[in-house]
């Protein structure tokens, strides 16, 4: 059990029988009344966010979520294909399920896989990757500057993020999973 007294941002709990990650909380003192505790939490099956007020000393259950690192094998059709390094059992994750991390999954990639009571409900790929870029325009062109701008550059994964104008394709960048962003270029 988890009271509010130990809430804090990214603290995981169970509310409603659906595991939750708080986004935010805040401890306000009513006049006369007691405590409460109002909080943002985000679904983690869903992605939905969600307010709440909780009565200060209340408590909430512990998720069964267990985290495991898998590899990712490869996609067929809507359905991802993942494998225990440990034990070589395979899971299937749906492409809807998996959410914005499927623009970034590479063939032999190691990820996190967070099981709510032995379900999938979340993949977590790693915070920076190195991918290839398959296609962007040319260097050259006018509005090539030092200083800012760029242009788009689709990654070997589909997925397309926007470089500066020196990336060519068939090079190797760093992009940054959580805001889609490139971060450099890898020698």
């Amino acid at each position: 059990m988890i009271s509010t007294s130990d809430f804090r941002k990214g603290l995981k709990v169970e509310f409603k029988g659906e595991p939750c990650e708080i986004v935010d909380f805040q401890h306000v003192k009513m006049g006369r009344g007691g405590a409460i505790v109002r909080t943002k939490m985000r679904n983690i099956k869903t992605g939905a966010v969600l307010e709440e007020t909780f009565r200060s000393g209340e408590k909430l259950e512990t998720p069964g979520l267990e985290e495991k690192t898998m590899q990712y094998l490869y996609a067929q059709d809507d359905i991802c294909y993942f494998m225990d390094s440990d034990t070589y059992e395979q899971v299937l994750i749906s492409r809807d399920q998996i959410g914005d991390a499927k623009k970034f999954l590479k063939e032999n990639m190691m990820v996190r896989i967070l099981n709510h009571k032995g379900v999938p409900i979340n993949v977590e790929v790693p915070t920076f990757v190195e991918l290839a870029v398959v296609k962007t325009d040319p260097a050259g062109f006018k509005g090539d500057t030092a200083s800012g701008g760029g242009k788009p550059a689709t990654l070997e994964t589909g997925a397309v993020v926007r470089v500066p104008f020196h990336i060519n394709e068939g090079d190797i960048i760093k992009v940054d999973t959580r805001t889609a962003e490139y971060i450099e270029r890898v020698k």
